[in-house]
């Protein structure tokens, strides 16, 4: 009964992460071809499905853990999908940041994207891809090196930040598209901050091991 309550579980966890890779791709489609309708389907139909799914995923493991109280690596990986569900929740309201800032800036301005953006945003879609197959695959291996990527997108977004802060200097009439801009930037290094995350639960879940702290071994 547990083994196959964690298939389930495994199963629901995976539907919920592909629903979430997908807005995150759409607020960056959408962003980056101006698309509105792109943007808002984001926010009116993607937004309460995964709010629903995060829902579910708490209540049933939960359920799982009082029903069977499970121990050692059964344990662990329930525990895993349950801090797994917390990330993709919190992916889900950047994704969706992303857009209502989209929105602002097609609605009320024209502007253009640096390449540095281009490059962030595929950088931290592909760490949120590829971390979510490292799940599939238990894979701590990939995950560990998924983790060490995260550093490229921090320093993406640092060189965004002093590139829109000079256009800011030298053309003040740019605050409110670059003000938005900086927050959409910040938004795409927490996907990657919480993709950084979900591969450290899975080396958790797969060795027993926390490296939270100790991303250097």
């Amino acid at each position: 009964m547990l083994e196959q309550k964690i298939k389930d579980l495994k199963k629901d966890i995976m539907l919920y992460a592909v629903l979430v890779e997908s807005m995150v791709a759409k607020s960056i489609k959408g962003l980056q071809a101006q698309d509105k309708d792109l943007l808002t389907e984001v926010i009116y139909y993607d937004e309460p499905q995964a709010n629903e799914f995060d829902i579910h995923m708490d209540e049933q493991c939960t359920n799982t853990i009082a029903q069977f109280q499970p121990q050692a690596r059964d344990l662990r990986t329930i525990l895993m999908i349950l801090k797994m569900s917390t990330d993709l929740e919190r992916l889900g309201d950047s994704a969706v940041s992303i857009c209502r800032r989209g929105l602002f800036l097609v609605e009320n301005s024209i502007f253009k994207m640096s390449p540095l953006f281009y490059q962030l945003a595929t950088a931290a879609l592909n760490m949120l891809h590829d971390s979510i197959l490292a799940f599939t695959d238990e894979d701590s291996v990939a995950a560990l090196n998924i983790v060490k990527r995260d550093a490229q997108v921090d320093e993406l977004r640092n060189r965004i930040m002093e590139e829109l802060k000079e256009t800011t200097r030298s053309q003040p009439q740019t605050i409110d598209i670059n003000l938005n801009l900086m927050d959409i930037a910040r938004k795409l290094e927490r996907v990657a901050d919480l993709s950084t995350n979900i591969c450290e639960e899975i080396i958790f879940m797969v060795q027993g091991r926390v490296i939270k702290h100790h991303k250097e071994d």
